[in-house]
């Protein structure tokens, strides 16, 4: 797998070397790999995490047996990220089956399944020897005699709370009494396995978020958006479309906003311009996420298209960008292992209040999910607090999309009001310190309407 990582590095560092002068569309294209050495690197990235996250998460919360099931199309969300790259969804009933025989023997994986699951969890079922799937799964258990068996229920995280109810109901009457008085949630592993990102997966974040930025860059181009003419709606389904092209998918609709001036909003109006097409001196918002090798990317960046005679962005929008890294910086100071994500929106708010910003927090973990299980530090709408994944404490090596609204003040010849500097970057905290995946958006992308011709 490494011939891949060099791969991608490489391509990666060219890129960033020469993305002014190299036809940037060329480069995406390089940076994407087929499928089949997708599959590879997926799997091998799996088997990695198999073999060293769940034993410790396991034995961090005391579980000696953990008990996955799943029906096809119905998917337990944790089970859909331990599939390899060739199976894309659970086959009729499909069980994994972790058993904990100690440091020594290490944790045993099996599927109570037809088949084998890919190469990472042999079948423990031979249906002409036991028809009946649910008695060989209570066989598993009652010989293994565990004193815990957890399964994926949980009030507070989705991602936690697969297991059907019809699913339980079954499991339950299928094993001997004795063991049903074991059953315990497994929410906190589901959740450590899903938060946590191990050195490999890292190896390829920075890629992937390379890929997104790149894509991003490219539609925020004179040859893309014509002022007066592109719409909202336009550049949008322009941004889905070039991920579809590349090969890749997004698992959310892109999206697009304008900040305007006091004078161009008054300008709209008085002319009765259509607000949802691009002009002139619009400060250009997208909220754009990809997935590409089991990872997701979630940003949001800036940018400004030139008036007649401009060269430069207005200095209130320098000013705004300067206050929403201001508070980027002032959040991503507060993480601790072992902080919960409520008392980490807290402190950030009262800090940043006092420097003068407006906080809106709502940062989430990211990594098999674009909205992810982990330490959730606020919502929109929720800034007094998150009951529930708010109260979950931080953990070293997770991924987090730092997002938030600045409240800016401004000069008033751009707007009365304070600004809204909406941000958002992928970031990566090991324990002890945080970095962006990739970089951070800390000047604006510049759309120049003269450079919109055509590339040769």
């Amino acid at each position: 797998m490494k011939k891949y990582f060099f791969s991608i590095i490489f391509i990666m560092s060219s890129f960033n070397s020469h993305s002014q002068e190299t036809n940037v569309s060329n480069i995406l294209e390089d940076m994407v790999l087929p499928l089949d050495e997708r599959a590879l690197i997926m799997d091998e990235v799996l088997k990695h995490r198999l073999d060293t996250i769940v034993p410790n998460l396991m034995r961090r919360d005391g579980l000696d047996a953990w008990v996955i099931i799943s029906r096809e199309y119905n998917e337990d969300p944790v089970l859909k990220t331990m599939l390899p790259a060739t199976w894309l969804n659970a086959r009729r009933r499909t069980v994994l089956i972790f058993l904990d025989h100690g440091p020594e023997k290490g944790i045993e994986r099996m599927a109570a399944a037809r088949y084998d699951v890919g190469d990472v969890f042999k079948s423990s079922w031979d249906p002409d020897k036991e028809p009946n799937q649910w008695r060989r799964i209570a066989e598993i258990l009652n010989d293994f005699d565990p004193k815990k068996i957890g399964l994926n229920y949980s009030d507070d995280w989705a991602h936690a709370d697969g297991l059907t109810y019809s699913e339980q109901r079954d499991f339950v009457r299928a094993i001997p009494d004795h063991l049903r008085k074991r059953i315990v949630s497994a929410e906190k592993v589901a959740v450590g396995w899903l938060e946590t990102r191990t050195a490999m997966e890292m190896e390829l974040y920075d890629g992937v978020m390379e890929i997104a930025h790149g894509i991003i860059e490219q539609g925020f181009s004179g040859k893309i958006i014509f002022p007066g003419i592109t719409t909202v709606n336009d550049l949008e389904w322009w941004y889905r479309q070039r991920v579809n092209d590349l090969g890749l998918q997004t698992w959310f609709h892109p999206s697009i906003q304008t900040e305007r001036s006091d004078a161009s909003k008054k300008n709209i109006k008085d002319n009765n311009l259509d607000p949802l097409t691009l002009y002139k001196g619009d400060h250009v918002h997208i909220d754009f996420g990809i997935s590409y090798l089991n990872l997701q990317t979630d940003t949001q960046q800036n940018a400004y298209i030139l008036r007649d005679g401009e060269r430069n962005v207005p200095e209130a929008l320098k000013i705004a960008l300067s206050g929403g890294n201001k508070l980027q910086d002032i959040l991503t100071s507060n993480f601790l292992v072992g902080r919960t994500g409520n008392e980490i929106l807290k402190m950030t708010r009262a800090q940043s209040t006092a420097s003068g910003i407006g906080p809106i927090i709502y940062t989430h973990p990211i990594g098999f999910h674009g909205h992810g299980a982990g330490t959730t530090i606020g919502m929109w709408d929720k800034q007094e607090g998150v009951p529930g994944d708010g109260d979950y404490p931080m953990h070293q090596n997770t991924a987090y999309s730092i997002e938030l609204t600045a409240l800016v003040d401004v000069p008033d010849s751009w707007s009365v009001e304070p600004m809204k500097m909406k941000l958002e970057q992928d970031g990566f905290f090991d324990g002890e310190n945080f970095k962006y995946i990739a970089g951070r958006q800390t000047k604006y992308h510049i759309i120049d309407p003269k450079r919109g011709q055509p590339d040769e």
